[in-house]
Formats: structure tokens, C-alpha cells, sequence
């Protein structure tokens, strides 16, 4: 039983640990803070990527505590930051482990793709991955 007795909180809340346990069994870390570091910045990252209304397309099919996760902190006014090689993209999701770096960062970030193709609909995956370059692609 929830402490607030909001079914609707409960269901949001049950949604965002199973993103993140996703995220963590994928990535094999058995380690959810670090699992939900690694889901939000990869999210930033495709995010601030993105046209605002290709954004605010993928934001709508994530779930409540995901989405607000995803448009935690973004600037609308300076995206799209546009992204043309692997390495960068790569660099980008490693500025949140200044502390404890990716061992493996592609495995990682596909872990995160994999969940979201996993959620998402094909038509709105395809549509994301198709505004990066195929080098990028390729870590999806």
C-alpha cells in the first residue's frame, strides 16, 4: 500500500524503477543510482540533439517520472546542439562520470537505446535515430 494512497503516483514511481532497473540489468552494474545517471544524461543527450518538436514527440511516449527526468533543466532556445561523431556523443553521456568514468560507454549508451526501443514505438525511434549521423547511429 502507498504511504499517500495515489494510485497514480505509485504507478509513476513503479514505471521510472523499472526503467532503471532495465537500465541496470542491461548494463550488468548492479548499481540503480548509477543506472539512473546513465539513462538521465543519455535521455539529455538525444535530447538536446533533437528538434524542440521532434523533443517534446519523444518526451510524450516516456513515462510521468521519465519525461520529467528528460525535460529536467532543458533550454528549448539552444538545442538543437548537433552532434556529428560518435566520440562526441560519447563524450557528452561521460560528462556525468567525471568521478567514475564508463568502463565500456558504447555498451552502456546502447543499453539505454535498448530500453527506450524496448518503449518506445518503432515509428518515433526511427524517427530520433534518423537525425544522427551514422557513425552516431551505430552506437545505438
Amino acid at each position: 500500500m502507498s504511504a499517500l494512497r495515489l494510485k497514480i503516483i505509485d504507478n509513476a514511481v513503479a514505471d521510472a524503477n523499472a526503467w532503471i532497473n532495465e537500465v541496470d540489468s542491461r548494463t550488468d552494474w548492479d548499481d540503480k543510482l548509477r543506472s539512473y545517471r546513465l539513462l538521465r544524461q543519455v535521455l539529455h543527450v538525444i535530447r538536446d540533439h533533437l528538434i524542440v518538436d521532434e523533443a517534446a514527440q519523444l518526451g510524450a511516449q516516456l513515462p510521468t517520472l521519465i519525461r520529467g527526468i528528460y525535460f529536467e533543466g532543458w533550454n528549448p532556445s539552444a538545442t538543437p546542439v548537433i552532434e556529428r561523431k560518435a566520440a562526441g556523443f560519447i563524450d557528452r553521456v561521460q560528462e556525468a562520470f567525471v568521478t567514475d568514468p564508463l568502463g565500456d560507454a558504447e555498451n552502456a549508451i546502447w543499453a539505454v537505446i535498448d530500453v527506450l526501443d524496448a518503449h518506445i514505438s518503432d515509428g518515433e525511434m526511427k524517427d530520433v535515430k534518423s537525425t544522427f549521423t551514422k557513425k552516431i547511429r551505430a552506437l545505438f
